[in-house]
């Protein structure tokens, strides 16, 4: 019987100093909000519809496109593309998330491909859902009809 109760005692500690741990590696919620991007000081913050930064990092979502902001071809383009930036920003900034790496790394710009997902579901699967991004194909196209 004591035996018992040393190992309960061990894995109750063992599972506090685990818990403890893994709490002490959680981000801030206020330090790692995103905001949107301006001036030359990036660290966790939204560029456009498809491209932020976080913790220093700039991150390409692989997996859309959105319209472009710099420069759009259009009204309609502007229009949708500052839509689909505000939009990843509320997304990024509604829960925890999580990074999926692709077969190439990174694009020539030197940002990171990776599929972001939030509560387990494509944050680029949102986006189309709602009309801001297309599912990415081979090659760019425009936005303007």
């Amino acid at each position: 019987m004591k035996i018992s109760t040393a190992v309960a005692t061990l894995s109750t500690i063992a599972v506090c100093l685990l818990a403890s741990a893994v709490s002490a590696q959680q981000p801030k919620r206020a330090s790692e909000a995103f905001s949107l991007c301006d001036g030359g000081h990036r660290i966790t913050c939204v560029v456009d519809g498809d491209t932020f930064w976080f913790r220093g990092e700039k991150i390409r979502i692989a997996d859309i496109d959105t319209p472009e902001l710099s420069p759009p071809r259009c009204e309609s383009e502007r229009k949708r593309g500052l839509a689909a930036k505000q939009r990843l920003l509320d997304t990024l900034n509604s829960g925890p998330l999580l990074f999926k790496t692709t077969a190439r790394d990174e694009d020539r710009f030197g940002r990171k491909f990776r599929i972001v997902y939030r509560d387990r579901r494509s944050v680029g699967d949102m986006l189309v859902a709602e009309g801001l991004a297309r599912k990415w194909q081979v090659s760019r196209r425009g936005w303007c009809e």
